[in-house]
């Protein structure tokens, strides 16, 4: 939305809607169109008798999301490779509002958008099942329903063994020099045995068409990305959480912007998601580069643990080719608008 609503009520719950929108949709583009049109509808109501704002606009925002999944259903049905939500990235400075994570969305995704919106109206954003049923036009038996199943479907993707925010970005870190670098007997170690990566470039760039399963195929393929990456460095534009998960956002070979993120668990990444769809990253153009004076650094402890550099990404003997903003590049992404 360009313009900032001036409608008190609207401002104040123009962030929960997002995230609603988003969580039904998986794409920031669409959830802020979403929104705009819910604002230009809640414009049109005779606001002085709402006793409840915020119901009635995630209701108003629910019905246009499930509108808007009909025609997403048919446009994922024909969708080259693995299919990942447009990254949300969070700068690390402030704690998440809730746990849904990228895994999470994954999982959300497999449910029929009547059960995403009763999970998510009522054990997310706290509704009470009446007000569901009013606004996904069920019953609030069937709506209990409908949750239930849900939550049964979506359990598995919850994380058994929470990582900190800090030991996160410590293995993302890790990752990103190992990788980058050919260290493939450090990288080895930092995976767990049935870790799977899946990358997202919609067919509109190189991609694998399907999930990597298990150590030794990840492994193949970065033996093979080795050799790119001496041929071309990866640019680290920042560490990052990305849609809950620890990760990083990183120029790729052709000016190829992308986003990995791990999940992380027992200190072994389980799961790799890489986003390189361009048309799900243009939000990220004002994503600033890391500056050497906010620049996040894994502990000691992490060092120690693994080797004395993971984190050492610039092109400095023993450490590789791969290489970090500097102070003299752009604020943006190289690129960007």
């Amino acid at each position: 939305m360009n313009d900032v609503p001036s409608d008190p009520s609207f401002f104040e719950n123009r962030p929960d809607l997002i995230r609603l929108a988003y969580r039904m949709l998986g794409s920031v583009a669409d959830a802020e169109d979403v929104v705009q049109d819910a604002y230009l509808r809640w414009l049109a109501t005779d606001r002085e008798t709402v006793r409840q704002p915020a119901a009635l606009l995630r209701t108003i925002v629910t019905r246009l999301c499930l509108n808007e999944l009909k025609s997403a259903r048919r446009r994922r049905e024909t969708y080259i490779g693995p299919w990942l939500p447009e990254p949300i990235v969070d700068m690390w400075e402030s704690d998440s509002i809730d746990d849904i994570t990228l895994p999470l969305m994954i999982a959300l995704e497999r449910l029929s958008p009547l059960e995403r919106a009763a999970f998510l109206l009522h054990d997310v954003f706290g509704m009470g099942f009446d007000d569901v049923a009013n606004a996904i036009g069920r019953d609030a038996a069937a709506c209990r329903k409908l949750a239930s199943r849900a939550r049964g479907h979506i359990q598995a993707a919850r994380p058994r063994f929470p990582v900190t925010k800090e030991h996160g970005l410590e293995i993302a870190a890790a990752f990103f020099a190992a990788s980058r670098n050919g260290d493939m007997d450090r990288l080895r170690l930092l995976l767990a045995d049935d870790v799977t990566a899946s990358a997202d470039g919609g067919g509109r760039v190189p991609a694998s068409q399907r999930p990597l399963i298990g150590a030794g195929e990840v492994m193949a393929r970065h033996v093979q990305l080795a050799q790119e990456f001496k041929q071309s460095p990866s640019l680290l534009i920042r560490y990052a959480i990305i849609d809950g998960l620890p990760g990083f956002i990183s120029v790729e070979g052709g000016g190829m912007v992308q986003t990995s993120a791990l999940q992380i668990e027992r200190g072994k990444i389980v799961a790799i998601y890489i986003t390189r769809n361009p048309d799900k990253l243009r939000h990220l153009n004002g994503v600033p580069v890391q500056q050497p004076t906010t620049q996040w650094r894994p502990s000691a402890r992490m060092a120690e643990r693994h080797g004395g550099c993971p984190w050492r990404v610039k092109s400095e003997p023993g450490c590789g080719p791969a290489k970090e903003a500097s102070p003299h590049d752009s604020t943006r992404f190289p690129g960007s608008a």
